[in-house]
């Protein structure tokens, strides 16, 4: 079971985050504000490059924000990232497991990271390979492994430290429908035992059907949120695909007269 704390999981304030390059300065995060409740999985949406892996990195420690308060696990991520670090799992878009090492390998590796000493690091190790089916394979370099075994493998090494937060950054991306479906059960089993989950997701679906609340960030803030009923309800819509296009649909271009388009060329003209 996960170690219980007072208070949200996650609580964002005022989060703003820009980088610079050869245009000028980007702002990508411009005021971001956003409390999980503990124990739930909050789906972060938005379009591509609209921030959804920058704030990740922020909440992880792995990004410092420009301003703003972020709060994980009831610890300041600016004045203790090593409590948030040691609270915290993180799952991206690309898997980080050694290949050339076998799944028992890569996650003894992480026991050892973990400070968990040999005798809890190799029990860890054999309770996470049999609860993903690891079992038969463990003994097998990485190499040989599926899509969907690599990414099992990977959740498996971010629990090892049994997080009570754990950011999982597109997790399903690639994988084919069985595995994705396996990976959700994995998720609502660590909801169950009281683990909290920031997913950020390009599959509607997905944010359908596991999350407890909706975020929807667009132009650099949460545009919307709420729980996945509440957002079709409110936008009269069949699904959150609908509610996600509504949302985040670019500008309409404004409609220009022909007869000033005809002035005007003629002012050129002169």
């Amino acid at each position: 079971m996960t170690t219980p704390f007072q208070g949200p999981a996650i609580e964002v304030a005022g989060l703003r985050k820009s980088y610079r390059s050869r245009s000028g300065e980007q702002l990508v995060l411009d005021g971001v504000d956003l409390v999980v409740p503990a124990g739930t999985v909050t789906a972060l949406l938005g379009p591509n490059g609209c921030g959804k892996t920058t704030t990740v990195g922020i909440l992880s420690t792995l990004l410092a924000a420009d301003a703003g308060t972020v709060r994980v696990a009831g610890h300041d991520v600016a004045r203790e990232p090593d409590a948030v670090r040691a609270s915290i799992g993180v799952t991206g878009q690309i898997t980080a497991v050694d290949e050339l090492l076998t799944g028992t390998e890569n996650l003894r590796l992480m026991a050892d990271l973990n400070h968990l000493g040999r005798t809890a690091g190799r029990r860890r190790t054999a309770e996470l390979l049999e609860r993903f089916g690891l079992t038969e394979a463990a003994a097998k370099p990485v190499a040989t492994y599926s899509g969907g075994m690599k990414r099992k493998l990977d959740l498996a090494m971010t629990l090892v430290g049994a997080p009570s937060v754990v950011f999982l950054d597109e997790p399903t991306t690639g994988l084919d429908p069985r595995s994705r479906r396996a990976l959700w059960d994995e998720v609502r089993a660590l909801v169950a035992a009281g683990t909290t989950i920031l997913l950020t997701t390009q599959y509607l679906e997905e944010a359908d059907r596991l999350a407890d609340q909706v975020a929807v960030l667009h132009g650099g803030r949460i545009v919307a949120e709420g729980t996945p009923a509440e957002l079709k309800a409110v936008h009269d819509a069949g699904s959150l695909d609908d509610v996600f296009l509504a949302l985040t649909e670019p500008p309409a271009e404004a409609e220009t007269d022909p007869e000033d388009t005809a002035t005007a060329d003629k002012e050129k003209i002169r």
